[in-house]
């Protein structure tokens, strides 16, 4: 494939508030995916083929429980600032400014990003791929918020959040558009692409920071094709023979205990989920097709993640840097009947999809993986202590031994390094909060308060014993609902959760556009 080239420029950056770290600092690797279900790799239970990934996770860490906000922007603003959401103004989507504090479509620049607090520590800082916390109104020209503006020195890839595979839009190579596209261009491939460039140029005698956020497999569904026959055969046997074998080898790897059973969420079906035998023959080959090309797409992802390894091996950096691997949210259900089926199969063994923070929504595979072998105290073991996306930056601050400048506000990260998660220690009990387009939930203990929408009611689990979510407790244990719901209001209170919103996508973004016509974003 042709390459474009991704040439260097001048941006501006944050000070140099803390001196360069020792060259023992590691070089970290942060890669995330994107719409990609719990179950989706190899190493979490799939019959996709993902050897490069699997290696990581087999000479790292994986962990079980780690969960994400259930939607893309949301999670991108989480991870990229150790935060809530709506703390830094990405309480619902990039699609629109609200003009609300919670809900700017784009990141407050009050709040530093991870690239900006690394660089600070002394890291050259990178970024390839996926961007989406710019709102679209500023997409034309820079304005404030784009990554070379927010700490990254280099950075290749689309603004937006969607689009397509041979022709994503806009692309930006640093704060230059690219509008010409060779005849072979693959997003996925551009992404591994400028990622093995910026390794290939990096000056190793400073630690790195790359942030490698791939669109794959984000809807469209679209692969080459070699890549999708390849992957067809397997995805005949329809997706209950499928989810039954992810369930089992997820269960004999110790993801699940081996004491439960597999669930089927009639519910989310509208009552009666159909089994593989009730659908047309055309349903059927479309469910084969379209699903080989997500396998598709996920193996070109991991497929780019070896060459990026590959890469990093050759430049003599690969003992000292660490890859930390995950997932924006669960797999979609916006991909109608069909689609439905699929995530239905992704997101095994959980219940519900992206934009709901049921388990199916939040539950991500979370790997870190040090290259250097002697420092993988749990090396292929699993790790089934609670985290959470806003742990990302702590860790990678911890990693790298970089303190949070004095020169930014907000140092009270809510967060927490997983390092002592990674090595087989406990970490502190605490409490997660969620809330997306009226989605709520929170997790205390083993107690879980969910609900699908503000106009829904609170549903009680118990996570000890149902991580599934199929009873809810909330009638036989009204004084635990009451505690939650006061804890959950408490946090929204303070994060700039309310008031929520529910009005669907296309009319609530019209309605905020004619509120509030200037839509730039401009910091």
């Amino acid at each position: 494939m042709n390459k474009l080239l991704f040439i260097p420029i001048a941006v501006c950056g944050v000070s140099q508030y803390v001196n360069a770290q020792s060259p023992q600092s590691p070089n970290i690797v942060l890669i995330l995916c994107d719409d990609m279900g719990f179950s989706d790799l190899g190493c979490y239970g799939s019959e996709i083929q993902t050897p490069n990934i699997d290696k990581l996770a087999q000479e790292g860490v994986r962990f079980s429980q780690f969960k994400n906000t259930g939607r893309s922007c949301p999670s991108r603003a989480a991870l990229l600032t150790g935060r809530y959401q709506h703390e830094v103004g990405m309480g619902w989507m990039a699609e629109v400014d609200e003009h609300r504090p919670g809900y700017r479509g784009q990141l407050d620049k009050a709040y530093p990003t991870i690239a900006e607090v690394m660089k600070a520590g002394g890291y050259s800082t990178y970024m390839s791929g996926k961007w989406h916390v710019t709102t679209t109104g500023g997409y034309d020209a820079p304005n404030g918020s784009y990554p070379v503006q927010r700490g990254f020195d280099k950075y290749y890839g689309c603004l937006h959040g969607g689009g397509s595979y041979y022709k994503p839009n806009p692309v930006y190579n640093n704060l230059e558009r690219i509008t010409d596209f060779p005849d072979d261009y693959y997003y996925t491939k551009a992404i591994t692409d400028s990622a093995v460039s910026f390794v290939h140029a990096h000056d190793s005698r400073k630690p790195m920071f790359l942030y490698v956020a791939h669109y794959a497999p984000h809807l469209p569904l679209q692969a080459p094709a070699k890549y999708v026959k390849k992957c067809i055969d397997r995805y005949k046997a329809g997706y209950d023979v499928l989810r039954k074998q992810r369930f089992e080898k997820q269960k004999s790897i110790g993801l699940i205990p081996d004491s439960l059973e597999l669930p089927i969420f009639n519910k989310e079906f509208g009552g009666k989920r159909p089994a593989w035998e009730d659908l047309t023959p055309q349903q059927q080959e479309k469910w084969i097709n379209d699903m080989a090309t997500y396998a598709a797409m996920i193996e070109i992802m991991d497929e780019g993640i070896g060459k990026l390894v590959d890469e990093i091996k050759k430049k003599g950096m690969y003992e000292n840097t660490v890859f930390l691997f995950l997932s924006d949210n669960g797999a979609t259900d916006e991909g109608g009947f069909i689609g439905q089926l699929m995530s239905d199969l992704s997101n095994t063994p959980y219940r519900s999809y992206k934009k709901w923070v049921f388990q199916g929504g939040t539950s991500t595979p979370f790997i870190l993986t040090y290259g250097d072998k002697k420092k993988n105290k749990m090396k292929g073991e699993i790790c089934h202590q609670p985290a959470h996306i806003i742990d990302v930056m702590p860790t990678c601050m911890a990693l790298g031994k970089v303190t949070y400048p004095k020169t930014f506000a907000h140092a009270d990260l809510p967060g927490t390094s997983l390092l002592p998660a990674s090595q087989g220690k406990a970490l502190e009990p605490r409490t997660l909060y969620f809330e997306h387009q009226s989605s709520c939930a929170i997790i205390d203990g083993n107690w879980k308060l969910v609900k699908a929408d503000r106009d829904s009611q609170w549903e009680l689990i118990n996570l000890a014993t149902d991580p599934f979510e199929t009873n809810d407790l909330a009638e036989k244990y009204p004084e635990k609902v009451e505690e939650l719901e006061a804890k959950w209001i408490d946090w929204a209170n303070t994060h700039k959760v309310f008031p929520l919103e529910n009005r669907k996508w296309t009319e609530r973004i019209n309605f905020y556009h004619k509120k509030n016509p200037y839509q730039k974003g401009n910091q």
